[in-house]
Formats: structure tokens, sequence, C-alpha cells
């Protein structure tokens, strides 16, 4: 009997090992990006498993005809691009509110994507690199990828653009939370880079890096030479 027992305690041991609770997976940054694109079919970034930390910090502006034209914004933080999708695009004028519903977080390498998105994938269509550059938080801090952290985290996103198009201080401000797509205002603060009454998007209609218009990226034309790239 003693002998039994001796040879059964150690699978007893195994069984009981084997039956705790495994701890769940941490949560993949871009798994929701990942999850609707199939990266054989579109020329998207899949994103790098995990971004180097930079000194600066970049955003960019993607215009984008789907199903429906709109502009997308992206701001780096932490590691990926917080993405909004903006219906009329941004306004350098402070008295005009912009709503921009926030969507998934984008890789990084995604701020060089210009191109078509095949029809059937998600978010079929054209996408121009309209405006890109650095961004950073609003005052002098000593730690301002905390304070963008925090203020994106409260809804009172606050922060200052420095790109080819778009310059000075804005606000991301949430209206509503929503279980898919929280809604938030984009809004230009009064300084040196608004404009009362100038409607920058019918202005500016071309690829900042290209010189391409979406017709043209649409037909798979060439981008532009630097110099016309420039007059457009």
């Amino acid at each position: 009997m003693t002998k039994k027992s001796a040879k059964r305690e150690p699978a007893k041991k195994a069984s009981s090992k084997s039956a705790a609770p495994s701890r769940p997976a941490a949560t993949e940054p871009l798994g929701e990006y990942r999850r609707k694109r199939d990266f054989t079919k579109t020329s998207e970034p899949a994103g790098a498993a995990t971004s180097r930390r930079r000194k600066t910090l970049a955003f960019v502006i993607q215009k984008h005809a789907a199903s429906h034209l709109h502009f997308d914004l992206r701001l780096e933080l932490d590691g990926v691009m917080k993405s909004w999708a903006v219906p009329k695009g941004p306004s350098i004028d402070p008295g005009v509110k912009r709503l921009a519903m926030e969507v998934e977080d984008h890789p990084i390498e995604y701020n060089r994507f210009e191109g078509t998105i095949p029809k059937g994938e998600y978010g079929g269509g054209t996408v121009m690199l309209w405006d890109q550059g650095t961004y950073t938080w609003h005052e002098r801090d000593p730690d301002p990828e905390q304070r963008l952290r925090d203020g994106y985290a409260s809804g009172d996103f606050k922060f200052v653009l420095k790109g080819k198009r778009l310059g000075g201080s804005w606000v991301l401000v949430r209206t509503r939370r929503g279980e898919k797509k929280p809604q938030w205002l984009l809004i230009k603060h009064r300084d040196e880079f608004a404009e009362q009454g100038a409607d920058i998007v019918a202005q500016e209609v071309t690829s900042v890096t290209t010189g391409r218009s979406m017709e043209e990226i649409a037909a798979g034309k060439p981008r532009r030479s630097s110099r016309s790239a420039r007059q457009a």
C-alpha cells in the first residue's frame, strides 16, 4: 500500500499543476488593426512587433477616399499611431469645430503609406499623405510625452503640430466615449497659424510627399519631381 501511494503521488501533483488557470495574455497593441486586414491582399503595413523609442513624436494626416471621403489624423503615442477619422478634415479657423471619431491604433509604419487599398478590403479606396511632421505637448515640460498621455486619457488632448501644412496649437476634446468609436472635437487654438474663414482642405489637394492628386494616386501614376511636387 505504501509503495502504491508513493507511485501515485507524482501523477497527482502533475495533474494539479496542469489544472491551474493560466494567466491571460497581454492585449496586442495592434490586434484590432491586424484583425481587420488581409495583408496578402492589401499593401498596408502589418507593423513591427515592437517600435523603438524615438526622440520626437510623429504625426500624419491622410486623405482617404473610402466609402466616404474623410481625413485620418494620426498621432504617435506609446509606440503606435493613435487615430481619428475626421469627416470634413482639419480646419485652421478657431471658430470651426470638426468631428473626430477615434478608430483603432495604427502602426508607425503607416505614416509612409500612400496608395490604394483594394476594393472589398477594410477601408478600400485611395489614400494620400496630406500632411506629416512632428508634434509635442502644448507647453514646456520636462516630460512632454507623459503630459500627452495624461491629456489623451482625460479627454482634453492638447498638442502642438509642426507639419508641412498645419502648425501651432490644437486640442482634441472627447465628447462621448462610445463603445466602438469615442467621439472627439478637433479644434485649432488661436495663434499665428490660425486663419479665420480659411478652408485649408480645399486649398491643398495634393500629396506632401509625391505631389500627386487623389486621381493620380488611384491611377498608379509615378510621383512628381521634387520641384513640381513643391509647386503643386
